[in-house]
């Protein structure tokens, strides 16, 4: 389907920016929304009736590994971008720990090549922190901001003490988005577990404090420089209470659907399926974070999307590499909760598309208006099918949520005007756009 000819969405319960739902017709040219009106008149090449349906921004997903180049037998570029497009994530922000790494002008080129031949839907890169790639984390462009592993890397990319991490904070404009866990904590704690195979040790050996330190530590930084920051998939109580009392105003922070619905029982269901950094908390975490993001206390969803094949999951605790798939399920997730009563729908979409748009200053997306891009998902909230892995798409072919049973799959993801996927199938000619970032 091309841009250019024209499509109108008919009769679809469309989400206002304002956060009302109503029925109404969507038009869109040039990969733009043209109009947004109750009833259009006019005719278009392409149509598509969207009775039953419902008609949301397309989700943003800003924190994202898809292991190329380096780490394809995990994922690549292209399957990620078709299990984003059945997520209906039309755009996404990913994580510089491919081999090589994504520290410089070189790497960064090489990545939005690949993502030009390859990605179904938009796409940005972070520049990771070295500890000596000062002038670099300025200059790589476009660059979604600056990656900073406190914790749970390995190498170059793992930039932990207070000496290192400051002189990043100090200079520059660009964001920071960090990892905060406390690196010296986890190897000490690690010690004290040597030996065990059992995966519920992970969230004890990467345990609460851990996580507070680094957040305690990233927090300090960004008040010493008033520099932005991005908290990245905050997991304990603990954290949101400290960011409740003490969070400035140019400080953002997010949470994963992992952290939000799966907690430390999922040991004995999935077991090292469940493994993942920072690891899963307990209830009293879930429901904590929960009444944090429904507060504003944290300002958006992201999945940590991190693929790992069925082989390596399965290896015995601790050789079973941490992370979880999830560009396939959040969507669905959120609006499950939102069907539920936990939230509304406009709140899902704020949290999972305009909310993301607005922190990293992705200029024209995550609204349903004129003038906008025309990266949508019609979704249907009236049926609920589960969680298979058969139908998963991306590479690793898993998903913590197997038999989870989920309304608000994507029927329809359009990226840019184009229908990029459609009842299962993919449209593999459409191509995303690498995004601005107007910061």
């Amino acid at each position: 389907m091309n841009a250019s000819t024209g499509l109108i969405i008919r009769g679809a319960e469309i989400l206002y920016p304002d956060g009302r739902l109503e029925k109404g017709d969507v038009a869109i040219a040039q990969g733009m929304i043209q109009q947004v009106a109750s009833q259009i008149n006019e005719s278009a090449t392409n149509e598509i009736n969207a009775e039953g349906l419902t008609l949301l921004p397309g989700v943003i997903d800003p924190q994202v590994h898809f292991r190329e180049p380096g780490l394809e037998h995990k994922e690549d570029l292209f399957t990620a971008s078709c299990a984003c497009a059945r997520g209906g994530v039309t755009s996404f922000l990913e994580m510089p720990n491919t081999k090589p790494p994504t520290i410089d002008q070189t790497a960064m080129d090489d990545k939005l090549q690949r993502a030009a031949d390859k990605c179904l839907v938009n796409y940005g890169f972070f520049v990771g922190a070295t500890g000596d790639n000062l002038e670099a984390l300025e200059t790589v462009n476009p660059a979604c901001g600056i990656k900073i592993f406190m914790g749970s890397a390995h190498g170059s990319l793992l930039v932990s003490q207070e000496q290192q991490l400051d002189p990043i904070f100090a200079r520059g404009k660009r964001l920071i988005a960090v990892h905060a866990e406390d690196q010296e904590r986890i190897e000490q704690r690690r010690q004290l577990f040597e030996g065990a195979s059992d995966p519920a040790v992970h969230s004890q050996i990467k345990d609460k404090q851990a996580a507070l330190n680094a957040t305690k530590l990233a927090l300090k930084l960004s008040k010493r420089y008033q520099r932005r920051l991005h908290i990245l998939h905050l997991s304990t109580a603990e954290e949101a209470e400290l960011l409740r009392e003490e969070k400035p105003s140019w400080v953002t922070a997010e949470a994963t659907p992992q952290h939000l619905l799966l907690n430390t029982d999922a040991y004995e269901k999935i077991g090292t399926f469940a493994q993942m950094n920072p690891p899963l908390r307990s209830r009293h975490d879930n429901d904590v974070l929960w009444q944090a993001l429904l507060d504003g206390v944290l300002d958006f969803v992201a999945t940590d999307h991190a693929p790992h094949t069925l082989e390596e999951k399965q290896k015995e605790y601790p050789n079973s590499p941490s992370g979880m798939p999830g560009v396939e399920t959040s969507l669905a997730l959120m609006l499950t909760q939102a069907k539920a009563g936990r939230c509304t729908i406009a709140q899902v979409s704020h949290w999972l598309s305009t909310a993301v748009a607005n922190a990293y200053k992705i200029p024209n997306k995550g609204v349903i208006a004129q003038g906008y891009d025309a990266d949508l998902v019609l979704v249907n909230l009236n049926d609920y099918s589960p969680v298979q892995r058969e139908d998963i798409v991306s590479k690793c072919g898993w998903s913590p949520f197997e038999g989870w049973n989920l309304t608000g799959w994507a029927q329809t993801t359009i990226v840019g005007g184009q229908i990029a996927y459609h009842q299962g199938q993919f449209n593999t000619d459409v191509r995303g756009k690498a995004l601005r970032f107007d910061g």
